[in-house]
């Protein structure tokens, strides 16, 4: 049996991912399944830089508000979902395109990750839901520094479940995929796979962010932010979904002045960037290419052709 032919498009947040993914949907009859792990939750539209209806430009995408903000939804749930929206568009006989900036999410999909089998223990979470995230990151490396070392220490949804992976089953977070399969060119478990990296420098970069944060405030973001804190989401989870999410929240508490919160939130995601740019370059066989330029974006729609076969 062929393997289905998986096109990806990755990159740091502000980079221009969407609009890129939907060129490529258009010009080869895609559609699109988004990997970002904000972007999965209901009402989290603005903050989470969700793409309009109107941006859409008639393209079906999924995985977008699919999951509830009040519930923790994990990277076993995603990949379930992607999983199934991979076979729905195999049987239009349409070339997926997976788009996000969420590097597990994107590699749980296309490597086939195998989850260890802990399942959600709700006396333990609370429990660890009252620690500060300090302390739960010094809690994980003490009990298992290997996955402390690979973890984003600011996530206190991804810090309680690899405590809760650990605490339940007495062993350290098993390794997800092997080092020669990600090496392994454009082979995954299930999969070939094209992956494009959004290339932007250290300086363009910080421009988008800064005008994509402006651009959000205009569009009434706080109101987001208030109204999903009135719905019933408390400020503490406002707060681990981080940047916007986290300061505007306290902003809206009267903990930081506006000017503070639009400091804070830059500088949180000029480093999430970085983050974000660590995990990717582990990747040798991503395609590093700018959008932006025209002959960058010939050579995209180049590779997409030749690797779909047309």
């Amino acid at each position: 049996m062929e393997k289905q032919k998986i096109i990806v498009i990755l990159g740091p947040t502000s980079g221009g991912k969407s609009d890129l993914a939907v060129k490529i949907a258009r010009k080869f009859n895609g559609e699109i399944i988004s990997a970002d792990s904000r972007q999965v939750y209901k009402n989290m539209d603005i903050g989470s830089g969700k793409i309009t209806k109107k941006e859409m430009l008639d393209v079906p995408h999924y995985l977008l508000g699919v999951a509830s903000p009040k519930r923790t939804f994990t990277v076993s749930q995603y990949q379930k979902l992607a999983k199934k929206a991979l076979a729905k568009i195999a049987k239009k006989g349409r070339p997926p395109i997976i788009c996000g900036g969420t590097g597990l999410y994107i590699d749980s999909v296309i490597y086939d990750y195998k989850f260890p089998k802990a399942p959600p223990n709700q006396k333990l979470r609370q429990k660890l839901e009252k620690l500060k995230t300090e302390k739960l990151f010094q809690k994980l490396q003490k009990l298992d520094s290997l996955r402390a070392k690979n973890i984003d220490c600011h996530n206190r949804r991804r810090l309680i479940r690899a405590l809760e992976i650990v605490l339940t089953t007495k062993k350290p977070v098993p390794p997800l995929i092997s080092v020669n399969q990600r090496n392994n060119p454009h082979e995954s478990a299930t999969a070939a796979v094209l992956k494009i990296g959004i290339k932007k420098s250290p300086d363009e970069l910080k421009k988008k962010i800064e005008k994509r944060l402006y651009k959000r405030l205009e569009q009434k973001m706080t109101e987001e932010i208030k109204n999903l804190h009135k719905s019933g989401l408390s400020w503490k989870k406002l707060d681990s979904f981080g940047l916007e999410y986290r300061f505007i929240s306290r902003y809206l508490r009267g903990l930081i002045s506006r000017q503070e919160m639009i400091e804070l939130i830059l500088k949180e995601s000029y480093k999430y960037a970085k983050r974000q740019m660590t995990w990717f370059k582990r990747d040798k066989n991503i395609y590093w290419l700018d959008p932006d330029n025209k002959k960058d974006l010939k050579k995209i729609f180049a590779l997409c052709r030749n690797f779909l076969g047309l």
